[in-house]
Parts: structure tokens; sequence; C-alpha cells
């Protein structure tokens, strides 16, 4: 019998193609994985504070509900011009910012509730155009 030669460059390199292909997709799909890790934990530590911050701001309205509206003044909290006291709690880098007057009633109107976050500029970049010629 005649045996029929079989040429095994090109099945080679279509297998060599594929393993490149499939070796760079896993590594792309490793690196993403991971990108959304660090971003889930770092969302995660942000909710965290904020929820932190929110209780703090949630005993401040009940420590407010139970202090007479003429203490005010003597508690330490600062008046603005329109007459609304204002206060801020701090947890980590976030701010929560809450205003607040009493009313006719003898209660409370809560008239600001701000969450905020400290922001410096990152200058490590260097010199970027500012947009000008």
């Amino acid at each position: 019998m005649k045996q029929i030669p079989i040429k095994l460059g090109p099945l080679t390199l279509l297998l060599t193609v594929i393993s490149i292909c499939l070796t760079v997709l896993a590594i792309l799909s490793f690196t993403t994985a991971r990108a959304d890790l660090r971003l889930a934990e770092k969302y995660a530590d942000t909710v965290r504070s904020r929820y932190a911050l929110e209780k703090q701001g949630q005993a401040f309205r009940q420590e407010l509900s139970e202090t007479d509206p003429a203490d005010y003044g003597l508690s330490g909290w600062e008046r603005d011009k329109d007459g609304v006291y204002h206060t801020v709690l701090k947890q980590d880098d976030l701010s929560l910012s809450i205003g607040f007057c009493p009313n006719e009633k003898g209660k409370t109107d809560i008239l600001q509730w701000q969450h905020t976050k400290d922001w410096a500029e990152d200058e490590s970049i260097g010199q970027l155009w500012d947009g000008g010629f």
C-alpha cells in the first residue's frame, strides 16, 4: 500500500495562532477582572464611609430634635445672615454639611443635607497644555 504523506505545516501554524489568541484573551480577561475587583473594593469603601457619615447625620438629627431651639446658639452651631444654622460632620475624606433652622411650631426644619468629598488635583502628571497659545 502506498501511504500519502500528511503535511503538518499549515495545521501547526493554525494551532499556533489559535493558542496565541487564546492566551492573549485569557490575560486580558484576568487583568479586566482584577481591575473590576479593585474598583468594586474602592466603591465599597466609599459606600461604607458614606453610610457611616449618614448614621452620624441621623444621630445629629436625633440630638437636634431633643434640643430646645432657644439653645441652638449655646450649642456652638453658627448662624448665617439668613438665620440658618450650619454644621459639618466628617468621615475619612467625606463630609456632610447640614443646614437647619427652627420653625414657628418649635420644631426644626432641615434645609440642607449635602455630601461632599475632599478633592485635590493630581499634579504628578507634569506640565499639561492649558489650551492657550
